[in-house]
C-alpha cells in the first residue's frame, strides 16, 4: 500500500462518514413532514420485520401529514400499530386503505430536543472522521518504518491528511448548523 492509497482510502471513508451523517440528520424531526421520517419504522411482513418502505408507499399529503398507503390491503393494521407504537411521538389514522400520518406541532422544548440530537450525530461523524485521520497517520508511520517511504514523505502526507479532515469537519460542522436551522425555525 503507498501514501496515495493511503490517502484515497481515508478521503472515501471520510465521504461516507459525511454520507452517514447527512442520512442520519434527514431523519430528525422538523416541523414539516418528511417521508425518511418514517424510514426508521420496521413492520412485521409474514413473520419477519422489514422497513416500513418495502411494504407501503410513503409520501407527503400536505404540509402537515405524511400518507402511508400499504400495498396489501391486510398490511394496514399493522403499518398504523408500527407506527403508533414508534418512539416518533405519532399518532396515525386510517382511512379505508389510506393511513395519515399528521404531524403534531413542535414545542421550544422538544424542538431543543432535537437539535441536541443533531448536534451528537455531528459529534459522533466528528469522532469517525478523527479517527480515521488516525488510522491513515499510523499507516503512513507503519510505511516509514518499513523502510517504503521517507519521513519528509510522512510529513508531507499527515499535513494533508490533516487537511482533509479539517476540510471534512468543516463540513460537518455546516451540515449540523444547517439542520439546527432547520429545526427551530417555526
Amino acid at each position: 500500500m503507498t501514501i496515495a492509497d493511503i490517502k484515497k482510502t481515508a478521503e472515501t471513508k471520510m465521504g461516507q462518514s459525511l454520507e452517514a451523517l447527512k442520512n442520519n440528520l434527514s431523519r430528525i424531526r422538523t416541523g414539516r413532514p418528511s417521508p425518511q421520517l418514517l424510514d426508521v419504522i420496521h413492520v412485521d411482513y409474514y413473520g419477519s420485520m422489514v422497513p416500513l418502505s418495502q411494504v407501503a408507499n410513503v409520501s407527503l399529503l400536505d404540509a402537515r401529514t405524511l400518507s402511508v398507503q400499504p400495498w396489501e390491503k391486510n398490511m394496514a393494521a399493522k403499518v398504523e400499530k408500527a407506527i403508533r407504537e414508534s418512539d416518533l411521538g405519532l399518532n396515525p389514522a386510517s382511512m379505508g386503505d389510506l393511513i395519515r400520518v399528521p404531524m403534531p406541532p413542535m414545542s421550544e422544548e422538544r424542538r431543543k430536543e432535537m437539535t441536541k440530537l443533531a448536534r451528537n450525530e455531528g459529534e459522533a461523524s466528528k469522532v469517525a472522521v478523527r479517527n480515521l485521520r488516525r488510522d491513515a497517520n499510523e499507516a503512513v508511520k507503519r510505511l516509514v518504518k518499513d523502510k517504503e517511504a521517507s519521513e519528509d514523505d510522512q510529513k508531507r502526507s499527515e499535513a494533508e491528511i490533516q487537511k482533509l479532515t479539517d476540510k471534512n469537519i468543516a463540513e460537518i460542522d455546516a451540515l449540523v448548523a444547517a439542520k439546527e436551522e432547520e429545526i427551530m425555525a417555526v
